[in-house]
C-alpha cells in the first residue's frame, strides 16, 4: 500500500522538478535574451533597462530562451588581399569589435554566433575593399591609416544598419597591412621619392614666402622711413620759420658733423665764426 503511493509522490516530484526546470531560467549581468513562442519571438530580456538580469520564467515546453552577450564582442577577420587604388596588392589583417544592440534583429537577421560571425566576416569583407581600394598602397601602409580605419568604421556601420542585423560596430582597426616581398623594394622607393618630391616641394614654397615677407618688410620700412624723413623736415622748416636762430644752430652742427670726421683737418683761426657755438652763451 505504501509502496504505490511513494511511487505516486515520486512521480508528482519529478513532474514538479521537470515543470520548474522548463519554467525558470537565469539571465546573466553580460547576457541578455530573447524568448521564442512557437517560432516566433515573444519578449526580450535584460535588453532594455526596464527588464534586468536575474531569475526569469517561462511557460514550459512553449517558450524557448535563447541567450546572446550583451558586452563588446571581437571578430577576428582572415588575412585576406586587396587591390588598392594604384593597383598594388596588399595582405590585409584586421579585427572588429562590435554589439549586439537589438537581440530580436540579430535573432531573426543571424540566428546564432557562429552564423554572426560568418555574416560579418563578408559584409567586413565588403567595406575593406570598398574603402582600401579607394586609396593608395603608401596611404594604407602608412600616411591616411588612421584616417582610412574612421572611414572604414563609418561605412561598416552603414551597411550593418542597412542590413539590419542588429549589431553595433564599436570599433574597426587594421593590424597589419604588409606588401607581397616581390612588391615591397619597388614600391618603398617609390614612397621615397615622392617624400623627397613633396619635401622639395615644401622647401621651395617656404622660400618664396621667406622673400615674400622680406620684400613686404623692406617695402614697409622705406614707407616708414620715408613718412619719418617727411615729419622730420617739416618740423625743422616749422622749426626754422619760428626761431630763426635755432636753424643758425642745426646747420653750424650739421656742418660740424661733417667737417669734423676722423681724417679732415681743420685750420681756422679760433676766434672765426665758425666756432662761434663753442663759446661760452654761443652767440645764438
Amino acid at each position: 500500500m505504501n509502496n504505490p503511493r511513494m511511487t505516486l509522490y515520486g512521480i508528482v516530484a519529478a513532474v514538479v522538478l521537470i515543470v520548474l526546470s522548463q519554467s525558470l531560467y537565469v539571465v546573466g549581468q553580460t547576457q541578455q535574451a530573447v524568448i521564442i513562442r512557437v517560432g516566433e519571438v515573444v519578449r526580450t530580456v535584460n535588453a532594455s533597462p526596464d527588464d534586468g538580469p536575474g531569475l526569469k520564467l517561462k511557460i514550459p515546453l512553449l517558450e524557448t530562451r535563447i541567450l546572446f552577450l550583451k558586452i563588446n564582442q571581437p571578430l577576428e577577420l582572415n588575412r585576406r588581399e586587396i587591390i588598392t587604388g594604384n593597383q598594388e596588392r596588399l595582405m590585409v589583417d584586421a579585427f572588429v569589435r562590435y554589439r549586439i544592440d537589438d537581440p530580436v534583429r540579430f535573432y531573426i537577421g543571424l540566428g546564432d554566433q557562429r552564423t554572426a560571425a560568418d555574416r560579418l566576416n563578408l559584409v567586413v569583407n565588403a567595406s575593406l575593399r570598398q574603402v582600401l581600394g579607394g586609396a593608395s598602397s603608401e596611404d594604407i601602409i602608412s600616411l591616411r591609416r588612421a584616417a582610412l580605419t574612421r572611414q572604414m568604421r563609418e561605412d561598416l556601420s552603414t551597411r550593418a544598419n542597412a542590413s539590419r542585423l542588429g549589431i553595433k560596430v564599436i570599433d574597426v582597426r587594421i593590424r597589419s597591412a604588409d606588401l607581397p616581398e616581390a612588391n615591397q623594394d619597388a614600391v618603398f622607393d617609390r614612397m621615397k621619392t615622392a617624400r623627397k618630391q613633396e619635401a622639395a616641394r615644401i622647401r621651395a614654397e617656404g622660400e618664396q614666402k621667406r622673400l615674400e615677407i622680406i620684400a613686404t618688410a623692406t617695402q614697409e620700412a622705406e614707407t616708414i622711413r620715408g613718412q619719418a624723413d617727411a615729419e622730420r623736415s617739416q618740423l625743422f622748416a616749422n622749426s626754422f620759420g619760428k626761431d630763426p636762430s635755432f636753424a643758425a644752430f642745426y646747420r653750424s652742427m650739421q656742418a660740424y658733423e661733417v667737417s669734423m670726421s676722423r681724417d679732415t683737418t681743420l685750420v681756422l683761426s679760433p676766434d672765426s665764426a665758425f666756432f662761434r657755438y663753442f663759446s661760452k652763451g654761443g652767440g645764438g
